[in-house]
């Protein structure tokens, strides 16, 4: 039995879709490995190995309780940061992440940018990825989260392409948290929050920013990956024959 139709993507859709997957998949290995150079997290503008932390991961050999030499405090209050001495040779093997990953978000930047107002201005977004507000209602998302569940998915009123969720979870995705992941990303970057220093007041700090960046990875990770799920069920040869060759 033949497989379904489906309809084709715009060239622009499926060439800024490819850039855009490329630049993600690049940004979150070298996010991870800068991340294992300090897998903790703070809330607030400052954060160090000798200051409680927010959340700690253990991805890397710095997670590890280690002892400190000629700890002191920095200041007369006892309760606030202090200087220590490692003894330990930490894992810092982090600089060529550090490059890509900044080299690799401007190009996120500049095709998410293209990608944005070539679908607001071309009609993209308010035919196929905007959801009604009249739908979005907890009914109407929790059956179609069931159909999708039992593999009955169905378009969204209006859609030609997506279901209700997807047009929700791609809003999401497009409207919030790539545009916070970047503002999040640029609040770290020393020259720019001197330049726009409104950005460490948004955000609460640059520790704050930086735990901010991390959960967002999170979510945008995990839509990636119930995305590539959902791509193999609905037909992987099909769908990537609609989003590369257009046929």
């Amino acid at each position: 039995m033949s497989e379904p139709h489906v309809q084709p993507h715009a060239l622009w859709v499926r060439v800024s879709h490819w850039i855009l997957s490329v630049s993600v998949l690049t940004l979150a290995v070298s996010g991870f490995v800068i991340l294992m150079a300090h897998p903790r997290l703070y809330w607030g503008q400052a954060g160090n190995d000798l200051m409680p932390a927010l959340l700690e991961l253990p991805i890397s050999p710095d997670y590890a309780k280690v002892d400190w030499a000629d700890t002191a405090p920095i200041s007369e209050d006892a309760a606030g940061p202090v200087s220590a001495s490692r003894t330990y040779e930490a894992f810092n093997q982090n600089g060529w992440a550090r490059s890509l990953h900044f080299l690799v978000a401007w190009s996120l930047v500049l095709v998410g940018t293209f990608y944005l107002l070539a679908g607001v201005l071309g009609g993209h977004f308010r035919s196929h990825i905007w959801p009604g507000l009249h739908l979005l209602s907890p009914p109407l998302l929790w059956r179609d989260f069931v159909g999708h569940i039992k593999r009955s998915m169905q378009a969204a009123p209006g859609a030609r392409h997506y279901g209700l969720l997807q047009k929700t979870a791609y809003s999401a995705v497009v409207f919030v948290l790539v545009p916070l992941q970047v503002l999040t990303g640029l609040t770290m970057s020393p020259r720019i929050s001197a330049a726009l220093p409104f950005l460490l007041q948004l955000f609460g700090g640059f520790q704050s920013a930086r735990t901010i960046h991390f959960a967002v990875f999170v979510l945008l990770l995990l839509f990636v990956v119930v995305h590539i799920v959902m791509v193999f069920r609905a037909g992987l040869r099909r769908q990537l024959r609609a989003m590369t060759l257009g046929d």
